[in-house]
């Protein structure tokens, strides 16, 4: 069993900034990578950032240049720090984990509202 623990969502004026954390614990996890999707009621889920476990990062267009994401594999945590926020940003962020052998495991998600 995994399970994910997020942390750090909340409410900011565009422009502002968050860090979002996110801890998995398990048996014997062996993570392959880590990262966060967002989902916006009505509209399709999508995958903000990633990280592997040899650090390499991949953003989704919408949030480069203002999102990094960050792992730490001694604690099996991953971080988004969230600058230069916009209204748009506004969603449900799940963070997840893939574990050998492929299966992906989500968090409960966590508000980020952005709004002046």
């Amino acid at each position: 069993q995994v399970q994910l623990v997020e942390s750090g969502g909340g409410s900011v004026q565009p422009g502002g900034s968050l860090r979002l954390s996110c801890s998995a614990s398990g048996r014997a996890l062996i993570i392959t990578d880590m990262g966060w999707y967002r989902q916006v009621p009505g509209k399709q889920r999508e995958l903000c950032a990633r990280v592997t476990s040899g650090g390499s990062t991949s953003y989704a267009d919408s949030v480069k240049g203002r999102f990094t994401i960050s792992i730490e594999n001694a604690k099996n945590s991953v971080s988004l720090q969230m600058t230069s926020l916009k209204v748009e940003d506004t969603a449900v962020y799940y963070c997840y984990v893939n574990v050998i052998p492929g299966i992906e495991h989500r968090g409960q998600g966590t508000q980020v509202t952005v709004s002046s």
